[in-house]
């Protein structure tokens, strides 16, 4: 699900020879020439350096990519992966926060419950949505959906997507941080499988209030850090513009991640990012959730609880 109206810095040059193909078909059929061989010439060429480009990405351009604005988001692989989904709403608390999606479903025919972190397509939706970033009663609502899961026995799954928590006063006032540690010491203690996939961005602890899980998936092209590489930049070199440089500290790709054995397993994007085949990418996780939930099944819960607060406890390098 492309879109030529909106590219990357680093994908001028492939949109550029696009836009060469196109006017070369408009003439073709305005002035009724045999330009075959050059376009498919000219094709060969964007594939070559598509290619290219993306076999040598940077950290900052993965960060780049996680946030395109036509990348899919939770409620579009909710749609593809998932039947008989019913959204639940509210914390019982203080309301419903819409950042935050789930509800009982359905992965080919077997029941789970999910949890997602949805943003918005167009500036109302972004602003319904609040761009992404929960407030301590989407994390308690999501909180209030995973132990429904447990008493019922039910998977969990969560997808996750989020630049972090809502920063704001009103959120720091009903607890934000509270709401975050409670859900990060529930999930470590629920007695059901957690798969998470981090599906785009998924920065500070907004994200992993929802990310404490057995197995945890990442696509290809999504990033996993303890904070923005703009904010990192800010802190650390008084000056946003070394967001490249922090990108490149903070180790935040998928490969970075597997190799610290942060997380379990790179799940491949459709060659150009998930925005280029939502069906593909789909595809692709939905069948790494169920090999992921085929391991997870036959453990007893205590053997679960025990595997996953020694996976969190071992991550991570310190001295005595």
């Amino acid at each position: 699900m492309s879109d030529d109206s909106f590219h990357l810095d680093f994908e001028r040059p492939i949109v550029e020879l696009e836009k060469r193909i196109s006017d070369m078909e408009a003439q073709a059929e305005t002035d009724g020439l045999d330009l075959s061989r050059e376009i498919r010439s000219l094709q060969e060429r964007v594939k070559r350096l598509r290619r290219e480009i993306y076999s040598r990405l940077t950290r900052w351009q993965r960060v780049q990519i996680s946030r395109h604005p036509l990348r899919p988001y939770a409620l579009d692989y909710m749609g593809r992966i998932l039947t008989d989904f019913v959204e639940l709403h509210g914390d019982r608390y203080h309301g419903d926060d819409k950042s935050i999606v789930g509800g009982p479903a359905r992965l080919d025919g077997e029941p789970l419950m999910v949890v997602g972190i949805q943003s918005g397509r167009n500036v109302d939706e972004r602003k319904q949505r609040n761009f992404g970033m929960p407030h301590p009663e989407g994390y308690r609502k999501a909180l209030r959906l995973m132990q429904m899961a447990a008493k019922f026995q039910r998977p969990i799954l969560t997808l996750v997507d989020t630049s972090g928590a809502f920063p704001g006063v009103e959120a720091e006032e009903r607890g934000q941080a509270e709401a975050i540690a409670r859900n990060l010491y529930e999930m470590s203690h629920l007695p059901v499988p957690i798969v998470v996939a981090i599906i785009g961005q998924a920065f500070s602890g907004g994200a992993i209030g929802i990310t404490v899980g057995d197995r945890i998936l990442m696509l290809e092209h999504a990033v996993y850090s303890v904070i923005v590489p703009e904010s990192c930049s800010t802190i650390l070199f008084r000056t946003r513009d070394r967001k490249e440089e922090a990108a490149e500290a903070l180790r935040l790709s998928a490969a970075d991640l597997i190799e610290h054995k942060v997380i379990d397993r790179v799940v491949p994007e459709p060659f150009g990012g998930a925005h280029r085949d939502y069906n593909q990418v789909a595809s692709t996780l939905k069948h790494h959730i169920q090999e992921a939930l085929a391991e997870l099944r036959p453990l007893q819960p205590q053997d679960l609880i025990d595997q996953r607060v020694e996976k969190f406890s071992a991550m991570g390098v310190w001295e005595e």
